[in-house]
């Protein structure tokens, strides 16, 4: 992780968005956070099924996420640079909650991709999702061996949807076994 907020900081961004699954047991919270406190950047995030499941102190990760200048979003938007921006931050079926903003770009943050389909009907201007882990290890002309429930055909990488772009991020870590093929961990950087 330090790694990672060294090159992430090494990009300057405007932003860093995050989109689930900060640690699988809560006893972690304090020293994964510690290091995301070095990032430079407001830092926004969503929480992911393991946040949950850990009984992550959600206190806890906002106060460290308010420290870059961000928040955890949970079922909330934020207006970026003057209102331009619409960060939407969305929580297992809230799907009411997530509006877009006329006259801004509106940018969702979720953790499942599958999370879309319920936002038909809507158009944002792109959509951040997790969860998958890119399948951890992938076949070639395959794809992922195994992905987890809340992925659909939404595994990684860039899919055009009825409600714009959704983009999903394989991420950095790995669930059960410390391993990756075919599938290295991911910082996207995005232009809007």
């Amino acid at each position: 992780m330090q790694e990672a907020v060294k090159q992430i900081n090494a990009l300057s961004p405007d932003y860093v968005c995050f989109t689930g699954d900060l640690v699988e047991q809560a006893e972690h919270v304090s020293e994964a956070l510690e290091v995301l406190k070095g990032i430079k950047a407001p830092l926004y995030g969503v929480p992911g099924n393991h946040d949950y499941l850990s009984q992550a102190d959600f206190k806890l990760i906002n106060d460290a996420f308010a420290t870059t200048g961000g928040r955890w979003l949970l079922n909330e938007n934020v207006p970026l640079d003057g209102g331009q921006i619409n960060l939407i931050g969305a929580v297992c079926d809230q799907e009411n909650i997530v509006q877009p903003l006329a006259g801004a770009k509106n940018i969702v943050l979720m953790h499942y991709p599958v999370f879309v389909s319920k936002l038909e009907g809507r158009t944002f201007d792109l959509m951040l999702a997790g969860h998958s882990h890119g399948g951890q290890v992938r076949v070639p002309l395959y794809g992922a061996i195994v992905l987890p429930a809340g992925v659909g055909h939404y595994e990684m990488g860039l899919y055009h949807t009825a409600s714009g772009p959704l983009y999903v991020n394989p991420g950095l870590g790995y669930l059960y076994l410390d391993v990756r093929f075919n599938c290295r961990p991911e910082i996207t950087v995005f232009e809007v």
